[in-house]
């Protein structure tokens, strides 16, 4: 930590601004808070998850109506650390995803660990996201109740990367159409996410669409 008087370290209040606005966006996401959620983007930013990938127009929308419908979906952060170039940044967040559904007309828990990946930029002095990517590391489903019996399908549990294999299998049976080409801890899908991440910090990547 600084002294008094000692300049802070360069580029600290940029990575102090992305923690704050990534922290933000769980928040609002998980509060309903749609229009200051919203903000979290630039006009043209994109967020992608296992149930979608589309504008945070989209995103925003189709999270409102499964919040009015009930779903219940929360995001806990961990560490953030971001690399500033310029007006550019790459942010990584350690989270987990919680969501609770029935399953096969068992009420379960689904919990996922893993990354947010943010590319972002910074315009007139406000740092946006523009693309929004998380990496599912590990997953894991329980019975609400602790006496529940629960049986899965194993054709379809085996459907998704093992990353978020359950969480997965518990959108489904919601009634979601989940993706199953998304990054995990490690392979090609996390070695292409690394090399975009670069690529924008390079300036490599004019746009990111």
């Amino acid at each position: 930590m600084s002294s008094a008087g000692e300049e802070l370290p360069q580029g600290f209040a940029d990575r102090l601004l992305i923690r704050d606005l990534v922290e933000n966006w769980a928040i609002w996401r998980d509060t309903g808070d749609w229009a200051r959620l919203r903000s979290c983007w630039h006009a043209e930013g994109r967020m992608v998850a296992t149930w979608f990938e589309g504008s945070a127009d989209e995103f925003v929308a189709l999270c409102r109506g499964g919040f009015e419908r009930g779903v219940m979906a929360q995001h806990v952060l961990g560490a953030t650390a971001a690399e500033v170039v310029g007006t550019r940044a790459v942010a990584q967040t350690r989270m987990t995803i919680h969501q609770r559904a029935a399953v096969h007309g068992v009420e379960c828990d689904a919990a996922c660990l893993g990354r947010f990946v943010d590319l972002l930029e910074k315009r007139e002095g406000v740092w946006g996201i523009l693309l929004r990517q998380p990496v599912y590391e590990k997953d894991w489903l329980s019975p609400v109740a602790p006496d529940a019996q629960l049986s899965l399908d194993p054709a379809l549990l085996a459907r998704f990367p093992a990353g978020y294999r359950h969480l997965g299998y518990l959108q489904t049976a919601e009634g979601r159409q989940v993706r199953t080409d998304l990054p995990g801890f490690s392979g090609p899908a996390a070695d292409a996410l690394r090399a975009r991440c670069a690529d924008w910090l390079a300036r490599r990547d004019g746009t990111v669409p």
